[in-house]
């Protein structure tokens, strides 16, 4: 059949109503129909065999096998017709057939459609009325097939016309108006009408799809929630990725769980190997913060299992053993997954007690706990970092050696505590500037001395990475001191050995060689020397090893009563004659009580003291001895009024190898030990000793002994 018959076709379907006003130019947002219209039909009596009439389109889709006769010229019952691309089955305009699978297809998309659909021919006939619509106008198909429907009100009727001239005119109009229902209502509609055309193009008919308005307003609706809640969404992981402390990010996930879900309550559970911990609550009572529960047996472990990333769970009944399920009327509990660098941290709990969870909360929800996760490991990144930074700011703060930090133009931008104390310049006065020392070149060591005496060993390090530098530098002035002590203290053994042993040589070489030339009295004044000087070595000695006995804290004494009375008389015997330049003093009380200690230990102790007192006084001057009860203590003094002690030397002289003035030795004589002898001595008795400037001039030396608690 050719062009010519479809358009002799369109001309007998001429419609009988008047011509309807162009309704203009078509909505941009109308929509089309694109729908089916699937009727039964009686076949018409072409021939099936004729080429022809077979494989006809109707809106781009074939109907095969169908022939379009001339038989009838008006709108028939009969007649169903295709619109929008869609099949339409069984159908005959005039003689049309249609086979049986083409026949069951259409009748099963017409009855499948949750809209109304309706078909009109030219005559504005219903052509076709589905299930659908005789739901939404309470007309059955069986009154209205043939018929115009009744369905338009008379004053919408210009309106109704409008839009069929503008979709005769090859547009397809969308609108929102009314329609009359079977008992008189009035339906508030949106209507999307389309033309019925053959293949030539001419105008068969016409197709409406009905839906209720309300329909469109509730989907409206949901999309601009959709939309403002997915703004918010934006607004919430902003906020909660601006806050770095875990325990703040957890409550804040929890807090906007509820504002996106619209959930009652929200928690965070975190997964701690077999168990979950919630560890962020909103809504929830306070006091469930930090309960734990088995993970095998929760919804988490359920959600894993099944690969998912949210899921939906509705009880109570399934709800009993979760702990932090606590809400009154709790009906369904929604639960995501947030993932920790692609293994799962824990979850989002978003529970609901007075309203339903839709299709959108489970999408936010999952969106949040995607966002979740990205936010705790921020936190947890920033707490490692806090943590790291936190421990090397306490070693580098409780490091006893001064550590600074220079950038690449070698100025200070740190400067530790012990920096501060080792050079006498605070952080303050550094930062910014120099070290306030030279550096050594990398992995070098450079000694260098303060101009306050201290000397510090300094090491330097670069950061490549930074182009920072690391200075390192320690106070080692008591090994330098210590050094210099043992250089001296050799030096000066040597010189205290080599007289004695040059004298005892040479008086003992004289009266070998010349004994018989010599009178008696020049060899008893000889041998009286060579005695002399060998209890000198002797006393020196015995220095020596107590002062190595000391230094390896090996001191051995009893801790009993004894006089010291006793023991200050017996040494300060004699003691008058051996200088014609001092005067000797000794003032003891006859009632001085007994003292806790070692009698012998103490003789070495006052022989040492008064030695001192003796050797430090070269011109001269009194020396006093004095002891008195003092609490459950005795006191004893030796004063003299020698060269005295500089205050920075008054613990120092108790070390060992050092004495008040090192340039004094060659001049008074001694390795240094006497006084580190004393000391070591009082505190192994339980007293001590100490060095004090005494009024006049001169030095008070001060021991102190434990009361026996009895009188001499």
């Amino acid at each position: 059949m050719g062009d010519s018959s479809v358009d002799g076709r369109a001309a007998d379907l001429a419609p009988a109503v008047p011509d309807p006003v162009n309704a203009g130019a078509a909505d941009p947002d109308t929509v089309a129909a694109d729908v089916a219209i699937l009727e039964d039909a009686t076949p018409g009596e072409a021939a099936l065999g004729d080429p022809a009439s077979r494989d006809v389109a109707l809106g781009g889709v074939a109907l095969s096998g169908v022939a379009l006769g001339d038989a009838m010229s008006g709108g028939a019952a009969s007649r169903d017709v295709a619109s929008g691309g869609v099949a339409l089955g069984d159908t005959a305009f005039g003689d049309v057939i249609l086979g049986d699978a083409e026949e069951g297809l259409a009748r099963a998309v017409l009855a499948g459609s949750p809209d109304a659909i309706v078909a009109l021919d030219r005559d504005l006939a219903v052509l076709s009325w589905n299930a659908a619509a005789e739901r939404l106008f309470g007309w059955p198909a069986s009154d209205l097939l043939g018929r115009r429907a009744p369905i338009v009100p008379d004053e919408l009727m210009a309106e109704h016309n409008a839009v069929l001239e503008r979709v005769r005119a090859g547009g397809r109009v969308s609108l929102t108006t009314k329609r009359l229902h079977r008992d008189g209502r009035l339906l508030d509609l949106r209507v999307d009408t389309s033309a019925l055309s053959s293949p030539a193009g001419a105008l068969l008919g016409y197709v409406s799809v009905y839906h209720a308005a309300e329909d469109d307003d509730a989907a409206h609706g949901r999309m601009v929630r959709r939309a403002r809640l997915v703004r918010r969404l934006t607004d919430v992981v902003g906020d909660i990725n601006a806050e770095l402390d875990l325990p703040v990010v957890l409550d804040r996930i929890a807090a906007s769980l509820t504002e996106l879900t619209g959930a009652d309550a929200g928690g965070f559970v975190s997964i701690e190997g077999e168990r979950l911990r919630l560890v962020g609550v909103h809504q929830l009572p306070e006091t469930l913060r930090g309960a734990t529960a088995g993970l095998h047996t929760s919804l988490v472990a359920k959600l894993l299992r099944t690969g998912k990333t949210v899921l939906l769970e509705t009880g109570p009944e399934g709800f009993q053993d979760l702990i932090w399920a606590r809400l009154p009327g709790l009906h369904t509990i929604a639960v995501g997954i947030a993932a920790v660098g692609g293994r799962p941290y824990g979850a989002l709990y978003a529970l609901f007690a007075r309203r339903k969870a839709s299709h959108l909360e489970l999408e936010l929800l999952e969106l949040l706990a995607g966002h979740a996760g990205i936010a705790v490991a921020n936190a947890m990144a920033y707490q490692e970092a806090v943590r790291q930074r936190a421990h090397e700011r306490a070693v580098f703060d409780a490091s006893a050696d001064g550590i600074a930090v220079l950038d690449g133009a070698g100025a200070v931008v740190r400067w530790n505590p012990a920096a501060a104390e080792l050079t006498g310049h605070s952080a303050d006065q550094v930062i910014g500037g120099p070290p306030p020392f030279p550096l050594p070149a990398p992995g070098e060591k450079l000694t260098f001395q303060l101009p306050s005496g201290r000397w510090l060993d300094v090491l330097c390090a670069e950061i490549r990475e930074t182009g920072e530098t690391v200075v390192d530098f320690r106070d080692v002035t008591r090994a330098k001191e210590l050094e210099e002590a043992k250089d001296l203290f050799l030096a000066t053994t040597s010189h205290e050995l080599r007289t004695p042993i040059t004298i005892v040589h040479g008086f003992a070489s004289t009266l070998d060689s010349r004994w018989d030339h010599l009178s008696d009295e020049e060899r008893r004044s000889a041998v009286h020397t060579i005695a002399e000087r060998a209890r000198s070595l002797g006393q020196l000695m015995d220095h020596l090893l107590l002062g190595a006995r000391a230094g390896a804290e090996e001191l051995k004494v009893r801790v009993e009563p004894f006089d010291l009375a006793a023991r200050v008389r017996a040494a300060t015997l004699g003691l008058p004659v051996l200088s014609d330049r001092h005067r000797l003093e000794v003032d003891i009380p006859p009632d001085l009580p007994l003292v806790y200690g070692d009698a012998l230990a103490t003789d070495i102790l006052l022989a040492q003291l008064l030695e001192n007192a003796f050797k430090y006084s070269p011109d001269g001057g009194l020396i006093r001895v004095e002891a008195w009860p003092e609490d459950d203590r005795v006191v004893l003094v030796v004063d003299d009024e020698g060269v005295g002690i500089a205050e920075g030397d008054r613990e120092r002289i108790f070390e060992r190898f050092v004495q008040a003035d090192s340039g004094n030795r060659r001049r008074f004589g001694g390795v240094g030990l006497g006084l580190y002898i004393v000391r070591n001595l009082a505190r192994a008795q339980g007293g001590d000793v100490a060095a004090l400037p005494r009024s006049g001039g001169g030095t008070r030396m001060r021991l102190v002994l434990n009361s026996a608690g009895s009188s001499s």
